[in-house]
């Protein structure tokens, strides 16, 4: 979880991979009305992204229900948001890639084909709340290596299983 340009995807990928477990692309479960919307620059609202976190939670929990593992790349900018998906799979930990605005805005605008301009991540860090002490979340430094990241992540799942 974290704003835009964090790493969720390519961390993801790389985490889903080193546990063996599917991996989920909240990106591609957005309707195509709030691609539209955020390819225009408006930042989606709560209401907007419920069907979305709701489609990542059935997700989750399918492959969970499965006995499959499963990592997902989602935004999950509020607590709210967190709960949410917590609906689903009460057992979810949430990994908080950590970054700045500078480098979230550089990495956004670098990105080539994807509908999320660096025009919103202002919106994201205005939106974001960074996950509580009393929340299952770790934080990690998401301006280091992806490796490392992931690294730190397995060392840290494996300790709490």
């Amino acid at each position: 979880m974290g704003v835009a340009g964090c790493g969720k995807s390519a961390v993801g990928e790389a985490l889903a991979a080193a546990l063996g477990a599917i991996f989920v692309e909240g990106d591609r479960l957005h309707p195509p009305e709030n691609v539209a919307r955020m390819a225009s620059g408006e930042p989606l609202t709560d209401a907007l992204r419920e069907g979305w976190l709701d489609a990542i939670g059935r997700r989750i929990a399918g492959s969970v229900g499965d006995g499959q593992g499963v990592v997902a790349a989602c935004s999950a900018l509020k607590r709210s948001y967190r709960e949410r998906l917590r609906g689903f799979c009460q057992d979810i930990v949430f990994l908080y890639l950590e970054i700045d605005p500078a480098t979230a805005k550089q990495r956004v605008g670098s990105r080539q084909g994807h509908f999320m301009p660096a025009s919103l991540v202002d919106s994201q860090f205005a939106t974001l709340e960074a996950p509580a002490a009393d929340e299952n979340a770790v934080t990690l430094d998401a301006t280091r290596p992806i490796a490392d990241i992931v690294a730190d992540a397995v060392s840290l799942f494996e300790a709490n299983s």
